[in-house]
């Protein structure tokens, strides 16, 4: 990949964010371009982002599929063992969308039938379809979401930071338009079918840009980039995000070479020296071998290192006003009723305790966040946000900042704090949250219980 390469592809852009018309830079890119690496894109689209030109994230979101249609048919497909196999998570990925696409394709007839005068009579069953359509795309979340949470921090660590602040923004501005299409269609039959129609193919045309978007550039990067300890992590860590519609039954379980059966293989094919091991004195040490050459005969002795302490989780240490073993305090986080994370005062998502099954967790945790920016934990749209409260917590302004809203999804009335974590002498050593579910607090109805 040449910079070269980059420099055209940042400059085409560029010209696009300056004014330029798309059928003109189409025709640039096609003189200059007959294929282009994803990889190219991200770096020429994190270039345009960190350079002086002032173009921010929201202007490359803005020209998004703009960009996305720039690409079509030029992208180079990466070709990878593994990735056409039951439960890989691109194998995955590529069936939610034709699942997705299928539903989108349902509800479209719905929407075409609905006002048919020969269906007069049937409109509340066909609305009762369309309403379960809906449901199924709406599960379209669960991939937005696995994407964002899952794929996107393994990106960043191998330096891909513009692609998936883009994308997010983007998949922010596709849920905001398909609950706009959702309360319309709630509307129904007060507000026009016309209406509604209107807004799904608004909601549509971005939802299948983003599966371009998402096969023929984010894979296309990722299949360039990850391990397959990469996808390893993601196959284990998704199901705490769902899936879109398909049920995942198998799981991926990828060919591994085993090298101490390789190691086993040579040996055994190597033609044996005269002086076996069996054949050393009594007195030769166990670690110790010896290997007849034409030249002559050299010993080699293997001296394994002393194995290195190992910290003792089940000792009881000084910990605050008693003692406490790691596997203790390890233990009493994860039985605490509430979420907890610690983000660090270097603002690195550091911590967070065990609650279970991660699916029913507010907040969903897995631990490839571990490790990133706090700021990239969060969908761009409330950013803001978590920069305004970091900085009342770090200035000693506020101690603590609470928020409690109600989660219908889940059943839950969410309490949440962020509290400032400060050393003995007063400095900042980093930000606890701890989520709680209130629901119960708030059903008691009497001054009393000390029923056993």
């Amino acid at each position: 990949m040449s910079q070269d390469r980059i420099d055209v592809l940042k400059n085409i852009l560029l010209d696009l964010h300056q004014g330029a018309t798309a059928e003109s830079v189409q025709e640039q890119f096609n003189q200059h371009f007959k294929g282009v690496s994803a990889l190219e894109i991200s770096m020429m689209e994190h270039e345009l982002m960190s350079s002086d030109t002032g173009i921010t994230f929201e202007d490359v979101m803005g020209l998004c599929n703009v960009h996305a249609n720039l690409f079509k048919g030029a992208v180079d497909d990466v070709e990878v063992p593994d990735t056409d196999q039951e439960g890989h998570p691109v194998y995955v990925f590529k069936q939610e969308n034709i699942a997705l696409r299928a539903a989108m394709l349902r509800i479209r007839r719905i929407l075409e039938n609905y006002n048919k005068p020969e269906n007069k009579e049937f409109q509340d069953q066909i609305l009762s379809g369309l309403q379960h359509q809906m449901d199924l795309l709406g599960q379209f979340h669960n991939h937005y979401s696995r994407k964002e949470k899952v794929f996107f921090p393994i990106m960043e660590r191998y330096g891909h930071d513009a692609p998936p602040k883009v994308m997010w923004g983007v998949d922010d501005d596709i849920r905001a338009m398909f609950k706009d299409t959702r309360q319309l269609i709630s509307q129904l039959p007060q507000v026009s079918i016309d209406d509604v129609s209107q807004s799904f193919e608004r909601f549509a045309k971005e939802f299948e840009e983003m599966i371009f978007k998402e096969e023929a550039i984010l894979l296309m990067i990722l299949l360039e980039t990850f391990t397959q300890d990469d996808w390893l992590q993601i196959a284990q860590e998704s199901d705490a995000y769902g899936y879109a519609i398909i049920k995942t039954t198998k799981v991926w379980e990828p060919h591994r070479e085993s090298f101490e059966e390789s190691a086993s293989a040579e040996v055994a094919d190597e033609p044996q020296a005269d002086t076996t091991q069996e054949e050393l004195s009594e007195e030769q040490a166990p670690n110790t071998r010896i290997i007849d050459t034409p030249e002559g005969q050299f010993t080699i002795t293997f001296t394994p290192k002393t194995e290195e302490t190992v910290a003792d989780r089940t000792t009881p240490q000084h910990m605050g006003n008693g003692y406490l073993s790691v596997e203790q305090a390890n233990l009493i986080l994860n039985h605490l009723p509430m979420e907890i994370t610690f983000v660090n005062k270097d603002d690195i998502f550091q911590y967070y305790n065990d609650q279970g099954d991660p699916k029913d967790m507010v907040f969903k945790r897995t631990p490839s966040q571990v490790g990133r920016n706090v700021e990239l934990c969060h969908p761009p749209k409330v950013l803001d946000k978590v920069k305004t409260i970091f900085k009342l917590l770090r200035s000693g302004e506020r101690d603590k900042v609470t928020m409690w809203f109600k989660s219908d999804r889940l059943g839950k009335f969410v309490h949440v704090t962020y509290a400032a974590v400060r050393d003995q002498e007063g400095e900042f050593q980093g930000v606890l949250e701890y989520v709680q579910d209130i629901q119960d607090y708030r059903d008691i109805d009497t001054d009393m219980n000390r029923d056993i």
